[in-house]
């Protein structure tokens, strides 16, 4: 299939490898689709939130409260991923993995609000300064939460994002951990913290893993670290892999989901496509262990499947190019000597 797909690539009407990244990324896109004329249908951006108990100790600019505040956000329309969801044709869902906030009255049924999938394993993840931010049984519900949301949804393709005050942390512990890099070259100002400020996130984050040093396999990391909605978007990612959709993953946060994926079925990677570089400290070193080049380097770092969402025509334009664009001998068009 692969050599179909670039001897296709290599015959349209263009100077041989002109198209740059555009060429490889149609290739992947065919490759994931088993199609030498893909299409990508449906797209549904999923943004999965949860609160950190470690964000009491003071690792993030913003308060905790923030985090269900912009699932509101969300849900009205208001936010970036919202806008760009709109513009894009993408299908939004906010899933309440554990958000520290009740968005309906209890024991009313999901769907209750357009838009928002109520998946709470508990409101938010417990203080990983003081033990687990999740127990095993919490980290495995939330892993088989996102493998049942992305099941039931239609199309082929599906865009990852979050919200949580207080996931840089997790993602900069679980970096650390699953890739034997040093925490302070892991850690960045998340929401905006001043330079004294990530000094004393990174002493917040070293303790935290020594007080795990023993969680070293991948799903004791999640367990360990936290947190709720990127263990769903672990889940998400696994399953999505496993029924050939094309994952578009978005920035530092979503990454480590692709990370902790990657750890326990290393052939999740095939499927995923990594949007940007964003301006986390960490991301760099996250995309570099798992050899992926990511689409733009935008210098973002606001999460929510934003950088996902911009990449998307992108995606569109790959799949068109190796559809429509003609060939030498279809278009009559002499070939170089």
């Amino acid at each position: 299939m692969a050599q179909r797909l670039q001897h296709k690539l290599d015959h349209k009407t263009k100077p041989l490898g002109s198209l740059g990244r555009l060429e490889s990324l149609a290739l992947q896109l065919g490759l994931i689709l088993g199609s030498e004329t893909p299409q990508l249908q449906q797209p549904q951006m999923l943004v999965c939130a949860g609160d950190h108990g470690l964000a009491a100790r003071g690792v993030s600019a913003y308060p905790s409260d923030v985090t269900w505040q912009m699932v509101e956000n969300f849900l009205a329309g208001g936010a970036a991923v919202s806008v760009l969801a709109r513009q894009h044709g993408l299908n939004l869902t906010v899933v309440d993995c554990g958000v520290r906030h009740e968005f309906a009255p209890p024991g009313a049924p999901d769907g209750t609000r357009p838009g928002l999938l109520i998946r709470k394993i508990a409101p938010g993840t417990a203080d990983s300064s003081a033990g687990p931010a999740m127990t095993a049984d919490q980290c495995q519900q939330a892993v088989a939460n996102g493998q049942a949301i992305v099941q039931a949804l239609p199309g082929n393709a599906v865009l990852l994002g979050e919200m949580g005050i207080g996931n840089t942390s997790a993602a900069s512990l679980l970096l650390a951990r699953l890739a034997g890099q040093d925490i302070a070259a892991c850690t960045g100002a998340g929401t905006g913290l001043d330079d004294a400020a990530v000094q004393r996130k990174t002493a917040v984050l070293a303790d935290v893993l020594q007080t795990h040093a023993q969680a070293t396999t991948p799903l004791a990391a999640l367990a360990a670290f936290g947190g709720f909605e990127i263990a769903t978007l672990v889940g998400a990612v696994l399953q999505a892999a496993h029924e050939r959709r094309v994952i578009v993953v978005d920035g530092f946060i979503a990454t480590a989901a692709a990370l902790v994926a990657r750890a326990l079925q290393p052939r999740v990677l095939q499927r995923c496509v990594f949007a940007h570089c964003s301006g986390e400290r960490g991301h760099a070193l996250m995309l570099a262990q798992l050899k992926a080049e990511p689409l733009l380097d935008l210098g973002l770092r606001l999460g929510e499947g934003s950088g996902a969402a911009l990449a998307w025509p992108l995606l569109l334009s790959a799949c068109a190019i190796l559809r429509e664009m003609a060939s030498f001998e279809s278009a009559g068009v002499a070939q170089a000597s």
